[in-house]
């Protein structure tokens, strides 16, 4: 029978698309669908942001639309150099012609209004790091923090707190990344790898890193950590002991467990200090547990005694 089926004809072909159109248009499912953004795909903040600005935009009176884009954003200024005491300074943006990243305002601030302000940058990817800072009392990665389409509220960026500040939003991070480096980041082992090529290792033992490798070194943790606020000379902070835990969990190609986890405990101060008040889990850019990997590193040490 389908081999001599006779093909509907060209008229009703059309027919059917223009009623097959009609009603995807209809449907308010699919209509949200059509404003999903493809370009940012698997970017949820993103994509929330976005929806959420073109609600804002189909909402307001028309009369009203474009004020209702200006975004106003009070960021904190200091400059060594002159007398003026630190302030907040306003800036107030057009949403539609900025790009939907707290980094991205940042950018078009510095190219178009103010040039000399200050603040870290790089990757505009979350991986290097250099943007952190606290957002509406928030210390994240401005490269991935959505700005709230709310425009009745301020978005107020200050830089990352109990920190000396440079100049406006830069910090002095030398004790941070001194401290980092305490920790010996790196593979220490006391025999040659297997061929002389790569120290192999199963994908069990790799897992075990999980969770603890994609630390990026922002410092949103350590200095969102109150028992850091307080002892920022002795205790090493959440950073620092989430990259020492990586390293100890890698006793599959690191050789230097046992060294590793004296290290930390000889001085009562480096890991004992964390009091689990757990700011640095909520405040990760990345969601990793700083808190979890620094319990672990006390049990094993518990353990061991």
């Amino acid at each position: 029978m389908g081999k001599y089926a006779i093909p509907p004809p060209p008229w009703l072909k059309r027919l059917y698309d223009k009623v097959g159109a009609f009603l995807k248009k209809a449907d308010p499912y699919e209509a949200k669908a059509s404003r999903d953004f493809p370009v940012l795909e698997k970017h949820d903040r993103a994509k929330e942001f976005a929806e959420d600005r073109a609600n804002l935009e189909n909402t307001a009176p028309a009369g009203k639309r474009a004020a209702t884009h200006l975004k106003e954003f009070k960021i904190y200024r200091w400059n060594p150099d002159a007398p003026q005491r630190p302030h907040l300074q306003s800036f107030h943006l057009n949403l539609k012609e900025c790009g939907p990243m707290v980094l991205d305002a940042l950018q078009k601030i510095k190219a178009e209004y103010d040039p000399t302000l200050a603040y870290r940058r790089s990757c505009r990817e979350g991986i290097c790091g250099s943007c952190s800072m606290n957002i509406d009392g928030t210390n994240t990665v401005a490269c991935l923090k959505p700005i709230n389409a709310d425009t009745s509220k301020a978005t107020v960026i200050t830089p990352l707190p109990h920190m000396y500040v440079i100049k406006d939003l830069v910090v002095d991070l030398s004790n941070f990344y001194n401290q980092y480096k305490s920790v010996e980041p790196w593979l220490k082992t006391r025999r040659p790898p297997p061929g002389g090529k790569e120290y192999l290792q199963s994908p069990r033992d790799r897992k075990k890193l999980d969770g603890l490798y994609e630390c990026i070194r922002c410092a949103c943790c350590s200095t969102a950590c109150p028992s850091y606020w307080w002892n920022p000379e002795e205790f090493l902070g959440p950073a620092a002991l989430i990259h020492a835990y990586r390293w100890i969990q890698d006793s599959s190609r690191d050789d230097y467990t046992e060294e590793r986890l004296q290290s930390l405990t000889e001085s009562h101060q480096k890991l004992y200090k964390c009091r689990t008040i757990v700011n640095c889990t909520a405040t990760c850019p990345k969601s990793l547990s700083p808190a979890h990997a620094i319990a672990m590193m006390k049990k094993k040490h518990l353990y061991s005694v």
